[in-house]
């Protein structure tokens, strides 16, 4: 009886392994066989991405041009009552520096400017009942680097031609003197001065001189008058 129990259990044990190599194969094969060879993407630059028709490119966030040099070339504020046209046009904003390659940072919300007004409701009958206006005014702002001012000039008069109702827009413009100006401007302020070879306490010498030698011969000709008049009365008495 125990001997009959243990052969069935070896039968089972068997059985359970060769289902097991059976079954581990053609799974291993179908596993390697359906998996498919994914291809590696290559990064695509921007001058491809603005080149190639994207549906919905409006919708999706603006591509953030990597700083060259971190040189700060202008900054934008814009300002508007509503929130939603202001952040619209922030958007569209940013999706036009990075069709222009300029790097910009991403949009700052600035503190919102809030002026309250309290006006009476009547002059007579109501007028110790008052009404309370609130204005509130939603700030903006997006900083440039590494663009060349021409570039820059561009993209203010694209945005000043489009700009949404009820967004106004302030640009603040940093730029750049070439190398050597100091020199430059020390030239061309030594060349709008007075200035000689010769000294200046040479230039007084001569002025003195001259003046000494005019005043010299000033008080000679007085004299010589003064001796002839006195000799003329003279010799009529």
């Amino acid at each position: 009886m125990f001997s009959r129990s243990c052969r069935s259990a070896v039968s089972t044990v068997q059985r359970c392994l060769r289902f097991n190599s059976t079954t581990a194969a053609p799974l291993a094969a179908s596993a390697s066989s359906s998996t498919p060879d994914v291809p590696q993407l290559t990064p695509i630059s921007e001058p491809a991405y603005a080149a190639s028709i994207v549906h919905g490119r409006g919708i999706r966030p603006p591509h953030y041009v990597p700083k060259t040099h971190g040189i700060p070339v202008a900054t934008l504020h814009f300002r508007s009552f509503h929130t939603k046209q202001l952040d619209f046009f922030v958007h569209f904003a940013s999706h036009a520096a990075a069709a222009l390659g300029i790097p910009i940072s991403k949009p700052v919300h600035l503190p919102t400017q809030r002026r309250l007004w309290t006006v009476i409701r009547g002059p007579f009958v109501h007028k110790k009942s008052q009404e309370n206006f609130e204005r509130r005014t939603h700030k903006r702002a997006i900083k440039a680097w590494d663009a060349h001012p021409e570039t820059v000039d561009l993209l203010v008069q694209y945005l000043e031609k489009h700009l949404a109702a009820g967004v106004g827009m302030r640009t603040t413009r940093w730029t750049r003197a070439p190398v050597g100006v100091g020199q430059k401007t020390l030239e061309a302020v030594v060349g709008q001065m007075r200035l000689d070879e010769q000294l200046k306490s040479q230039k007084v010498k001569a002025l003195g001189e001259q003046i000494v030698k005019e005043e010299l011969a000033a008080a000679a000709g007085a004299a010589k008058e003064g001796a002839v008049e006195k000799a003329a009365p003279a010799k009529s008495s």
